[in-house]
């Protein structure tokens, strides 16, 4: 297609690649920017733009905007969490005069698409889209307001009430900012579906790939007997699946397998963690930039998650690599996979575990469903792919 001027707001910087939210908009705009399309990038950040990141965002863009948010204990946002009508994340990310002033320069400029990532950015963009008259697409990446409990349950039980009035709070925001976007991009057919009630037009499909050519040259190890998990730690569902991994999961797979070990990567890993669960057979790796030496130390994935939506990043990865995947089924939602065709597992402890025995156990078998789940991704889940869909997108609206 032709190229398109795009204005994208954020409410974070997509790089270091932390979070599979960042990951994705990195990814996205690194297709983008290869296909000619001139990207303004106008972004709210907890934390400031430093030199790593301009040097690897500015090439891929036209311009690069970044305003730092207020911190998160101000006492601004906490009054705003208490007392404002629109939910937590969004009064977080709002009330921010100076983002909107910033957004109502850019709108003064013609522009062929305007997108915001994650309905939660909507709030301190509403008075200058409106005032500017601007049709504009909400990328959403989760359901948010099923999100809210997972994230309030590990609150001090005094505050957990708070999750039931931010769900709902939630839902009517959900309901606002979809029917008034001129399109909605979900990230699976299950989300899509949620969203439908609300938007103006058919739910979009933006997929979650991955950099498949990066992965394609890893050969995992069979011998090494580790299990690998990789996450951001700042996300409650990976909490919770790591939980229930060294509570669970792992001490039931040590009574048959006492030599296997559990690697653990990833972005804010906690460091009370190692103190709380002291077995040597723990690895305690925290954030990996490249994967892939991890990845080819390792025998098996394990995607423990109950809680969560979207398609995970880290369990696209892991198949990209050809690392056989134990999971439930909650972490393969989205995925169009087949138990025991691409992964193997389910949603109770001893289904995991029995798998793990079985594929550490049997090399072969490991192998050819490491195989599989890397064609899978590499027929259904690369990033160019995923242009392509953002770009039909696109397309559709720039052409009606």
């Amino acid at each position: 297609m032709r190229p398109l001027r795009l204005l994208w707001v954020m409410p974070y910087l997509p790089w270091p690649t932390t979070s599979g939210g960042k990951l994705r908009q990195y990814h996205l705009l690194r297709c983008l920017a290869a296909r000619g399309h001139r990207i303004t990038l106008l972004v709210q950040s907890k934390v400031p733009l430093d030199r790593q990141a301009r040097e690897q965002l500015e090439p891929l863009l036209e311009r690069l905007v970044v305003l730092e948010r207020r911190p998160l204990k101000s006492v601004r946002t906490l009054m705003a969490a208490l007392l404002s009508p629109v939910p937590l994340l969004a009064s977080v990310n709002g009330h921010a005069p100076a983002f909107a002033r910033a957004l109502d320069r850019l709108l003064a400029e013609p522009w062929d698409v305007v997108q915001l990532e994650h309905s939660y950015m909507y709030e301190p963009c509403r008075a200058p889209l409106r005032r500017h008259q601007r049709d504009f697409i909400v990328s959403e990446h989760n359901v948010e307001s099923t999100l809210a409990e997972v994230t309030y349950s590990r609150l001090p039980a005094v505050l957990r009430p708070l999750a039931g009035l931010d769900r709902g709070r939630y839902q009517r925001w959900e309901r606002q900012v979809l029917s008034a976007a001129r399109k909605v991009i979900a990230l699976t057919g299950e989300d899509a579906k949620v969203f439908a009630p609300y938007s103006r037009q058919p739910v979009a499909v933006v997929v979650n790939g991955t950099d498949t050519a990066a992965f394609a040259d890893v050969v995992p190890d069979p011998g090494q007997r580790r299990v690998l998990f990789i996450g951001n730690f700042e996300y409650a569902p990976n909490i919770d699946a790591v939980e229930w991994m060294l509570d669970v999961i792992m001490p039931a797979l040590w009574k048959h397998s006492p030599d296997v070990r559990l690697c653990l990567c990833g972005h804010a890993l906690p460091t009370q963690w190692a103190g709380r669960w002291t077995d040597p057979r723990i690895e305690w790796r925290g954030f990996v930039p490249r994967l892939q030496g991890v990845q080819a130390q390792s025998s098996v994935f394990l995607a423990a998650l109950r809680d969560g939506g979207g398609s995970k990043l880290k369990v696209l990865e892991a198949m990209a690599a050809g690392l056989p995947l134990v999971a439930t089924p909650q972490a393969v939602s989205g995925l169009a996979v087949q138990p025991g065709v691409h992964y193997a597992g389910g949603a109770q402890a001893d289904a995991l575990v029995a798998a793990l025995r079985q594929l550490l156990e049997d090399p072969a078998q490991a192998h050819a469903l490491g195989e599989a789940g890397r064609d899978y991704v590499r027929q259904h889940h690369d990033w160019s792919r995923s242009a392509d869909q953002l770009e039909a997108v696109y397309a559709e609206l720039t052409c009606a």
